[in-house]
């Protein structure tokens, strides 16, 4: 419950400045999200950074939101949801403008690394404000504006990224975040009301925040990635061996932590009760990660392989994302329709095919014929999957439980990435910089396509298998 009861009219001024406020913040973090991975191949350039640099990059981000994520709302329910989501919006900013004067590729990970701290209490507050704040009649309203809109900043993210980069420069997709968090802020403090969960405070004085859980999931995470990331360099040496065992200890005693703090754990051990639950999970894992090790591996090679500018390179993603924008609610109607186990199990075999095709690309490709075909095949095997799985998580659980079940999908999702962008370099032979050499680009490209569309046929496995309809109240309560 909250301190009053949601008032909040979407048709009045306090209504349509807490959404501009909540959709403006969200645009921030998606378009840093969908525009970096266009930026790799000047910032490296710029910063003579290595594979491990460019993977650094993207995964100090990754890592910090996988990790901190469900903190960050536990945070505002316990202090305030308004309060911590301007924390979240400064914190952003501010890092995003290290990132942007960043004179080094060690600067740039650490700033990124800030920026992902700040994504994690900024992300899980956009949803919760509007959630605690719009009076229950436009809730559904004022969340399908926000998805909505906040799903064209995406769209237009490596677009306009992609004209940045190109007319000023890599640096100016981190500078751009500034005004708009000023514009967030003013919005912020002169609509958002404040709200809280009463109970969570009240408890404060008994419960503690599950920050040993929040730490041991971020180190069991790093130490993974750093022996993938490092690997290649150093082998089987002692930090590598020792960053493997550093992870795998930290996730053994995440699961140990959680388990014995019941209730008032970060991740309530009981979640995974549910099969369907922990399945739908994994299958999370599986498709973000090739979600993810695409766009990396595209966005370079459309660059350094093939010799497109980082506006043409960024218009390439648009289409899938336009069809993620339109196709999502109806995919959502079907999956209620008829279950979730179709959708998912077709939608990744179609966007695996999309990924095969795209296999074939390179030096002097056309965009109509060699890149389009592949990018709306997995566009459209990708629409299939989001709104069904998202739907799913939640009806696995009681909905008690609801808040915590999406912030561990949107964990998982993360994870998913961050491992996909540590491991497939390393698998496919990509190091040092071997991401500036056609040759070595272009035949890394083309086995992280077979790879990411392997995880993706995985998934369809799963999801044949062992997802069925759920059913409320069989899950844990």
């Amino acid at each position: 419950m909250t301190a009053s009861a949601p008032a909040l009219r979407t048709g009045t001024a306090a209504g349509r400045g807490t959404l501009l406020a909540t959709i403006l913040a969200s645009g921030m973090v998606f378009l840093d999200t969908t525009v970096v991975n266009v930026a790799l191949p000047r910032l490296g350039a710029e910063l003579k950074a290595s594979v491990a640099d460019l993977q650094w990059t993207v995964n100090g981000y990754l890592l910090m939101l996988a990790a901190f994520v469900l903190l960050g709302g536990a945070l505002g329910d316990r202090f305030g949801r308004r309060r911590i989501f301007l924390i979240g919006v400064a914190w952003f900013a501010a890092a995003s403008v290290l990132c942007g004067l960043s004179q080094g590729t060690a600067w740039l990970i650490v700033a990124r690394f800030l920026q992902g701290a700040g994504g994690a209490l900024l992300t899980p507050g956009s949803l919760s404000v509007l959630q605690a704040s719009f009076h229950h009649d436009d809730r559904g309203r004022a969340i399908g504006t926000w998805s909505g809109l906040s799903g064209v900043s995406t769209a237009l993210g490596p677009l306009l990224g992609g004209f940045l980069i190109d007319a000023l420069s890599w640096r100016s997709i981190f500078f751009i975040n500034l005004p708009l968090a000023v514009a967030v802020v003013l919005a912020t403090m002169r609509w958002v009301p404040e709200s809280r969960d009463v109970a969570a405070s009240r408890a404060g004085a008994k419960r503690r925040f599950d920050i040993v859980g929040a730490l041991l999931g971020a180190l069991g995470l790093g130490g993974v990635t750093y022996a993938l990331i490092d690997a290649p360099a150093r082998g089987r040496s002692p930090a590598v061996l020792v960053s493997v065992l550093v992870g795998v200890l930290a996730a053994v005693a995440f699961v140990l932590v959680e388990r014995r703090r019941g209730e008032a754990a970060m991740l309530p051990v009981k979640l995974f009760g549910s099969r369907l639950f922990s399945v739908l999970n994994v299958f999370t894992v599986v498709v973000y990660a090739a979600l993810s090790g695409f766009t990396f591996f595209l966005a370079i090679y459309l660059q350094n392989g093939i010799g497109w500018s980082a506006l043409l390179t960024g218009l390439a993603t648009v289409p899938m994302t336009l069809l993620l924008l339109v196709g999502s609610p109806r995919a959502g109607a079907l999956s209620a329709k008829i279950g979730p186990r179709l959708p998912l199990t077709v939608g990744p075999v179609v966007a695996a095919v999309g990924l095969l095709l795209l296999r074939r690309t390179g030096p002097g490709a056309s965009y109509w014929v060699d890149v389009l075909p592949g990018v709306v095949l997995f566009g459209a095997g990708l629409t299939l999957v989001v709104a069904p799985l998202t739907t799913s998580v939640l009806a696995a659980v009681a909905d008690r439980f609801a808040g915590v079940a999406s912030g561990f999908s949107n964990a998982a999702s993360r994870a998913g990435g961050l491992l996909a962008v540590a491991a497939l370099p390393l698998v496919v032979g990509l190091s040092g910089t071997g991401y500036e050499q056609k040759g070595a680009l272009t035949s890394a490209f083309r086995g992280a396509m077979l790879w990411c569309a392997a995880l993706l046929l995985l998934g369809a496995v799963l999801a044949g298998l062992l997802v069925h309809r759920p059913v409320k109240g069989r899950g844990p309560s």
